[in-house]
């Protein structure tokens, strides 16, 4: 049975005409898939004999929520989604002046095995198809009742992991005949696969890129990114140059302050002698407590003075805003306590 989130635009149109349709079909019914409907009974534009040719050979895929909290705090909601095959991922609905962001799950689990994040804890299960990315943000917004106008893919899992599906969605919120979210208002953020950020520059998407960096060396980044154990810093800095140079888009990074692993004044130098050539944003994440890590993070002071020493050395750079601190709003960590996972297996390349 084929989900038909799954294609791009032009690929629905192709498969309506085929089904003996006229063209226009594929615009009507990509319209409803777009708002959230559960079944095609819902489309109220197109034919019983319709229905019956797109109940045969596929479906209308939905999520399930599992649970929902919400911050009595700033408001922001996190949603533990079901999956029909009973995996759960996470998305969560920020608040801000500007409109609502989600940030958006890629995978089930995660290979990488950053060992300060909780979404890597039991591994990768599987990716996600580009309709199961695409129906976190339609059902968040069916949900809430609210028009959500920007994206991250920052939550569970490593998008350029998924690469080919990641780009589909992308493609597919895009569309005006969707839910039309722009480009510049969709952000990537990967741990640093190499390949996948030259592939990304040539999709000539002006997409926000994000490098989840988190050390100022090879060292201390093999130490907490197994990642780094195939593609060096200065290798990643290089793929870094040529996506900057090739779209012209500002690179932002994040990075996570663990007391006494990454946060100190000669961290913050060299660091910033590292990254100051590509002037690009860093964003300052005092590391979130994960119960099966010893890591935990400084005090307001040593975050404030790591933040100061950025800017002297001339890095712009500012410390996350905390959301969702009461609801476990930082990305694995609901997910992980539902279902009681346990540590299985990490990323070793």
């Amino acid at each position: 049975m084929i989900d038909l989130k799954d294609f791009e635009y032009h690929e629905l149109e192709e498969f309506i005409v085929g089904l003996g349709e006229k063209k226009f079909r594929a615009g009507q019914i990509y319209k409803w898939l777009n708002q959230g409907v559960t079944s095609y009974d819902e489309m109220t534009d197109i034919s019983n004999k319709l229905k019956d040719k797109l109940n045969e050979i596929s479906y209308v895929s939905t999520l399930e929520i599992e649970n929902k909290l919400v911050s009595k705090l700033d408001g922001t909601v996190k949603y533990l989604f079901r999956l029909p095959d009973g995996n759960c991922i996470e998305s969560v609905v920020m608040r801000y002046h500007h409109g609502l962001t989600i940030c958006i799950s890629s995978q089930v689990g995660c290979r990488m095995g950053c060992r300060f994040c909780a979404s890597t804890i039991g591994g990768l299960y599987r990716s996600l198809t580009a309709g199961e990315i695409l129906n976190q943000v339609i059902f968040a917004q069916k949900d809430l009742g609210e028009r959500i106008s920007n994206i991250v893919l920052m939550g569970i899992g490593e998008p350029l992991d998924n690469y080919d599906n990641v780009i589909k969605f992308i493609r597919n919120i895009n569309n005006e005949k969707g839910v039309n979210i722009g480009l510049r208002h969709i952000t990537l953020s990967t741990c640093g696969v190499v390949p996948g950020i030259y592939k990304l520059a040539e999709e000539n998407m002006p997409i926000t890129l994000t490098i989840s960096l988190h050390a100022p060396n090879d060292e201390i980044r093999s130490s907490i990114m197994p990642i780094n154990n195939r593609y060096k810093m200065d290798e990643l800095l290089l793929a870094c140059k040529h996506y900057k140079d090739v779209t012209n888009r500002r690179l932002s990074f994040e990075y996570s302050l663990i007391s006494g692993v990454n946060d100190s004044k000669q961290n913050a130098a060299e660091l910033a002698s590292k990254i100051k050539p590509l002037a690009a944003h860093v964003n300052l994440i005092p590391v979130n407590k994960v119960d099966e890590r010893n890591y935990k993070k400084g005090s307001k002071n040593e975050i404030n003075a790591f933040l100061k020493h950025l800017t002297d050395c001339g890095v712009n750079a500012t410390i996350r805003r905390e959301l969702g601190s009461d609801i476990s709003a930082s990305c694995g960590q609901l997910r992980k306590k539902t279902l009681n996972i346990s540590e299985r297996k990490e990323c070793t390349d």
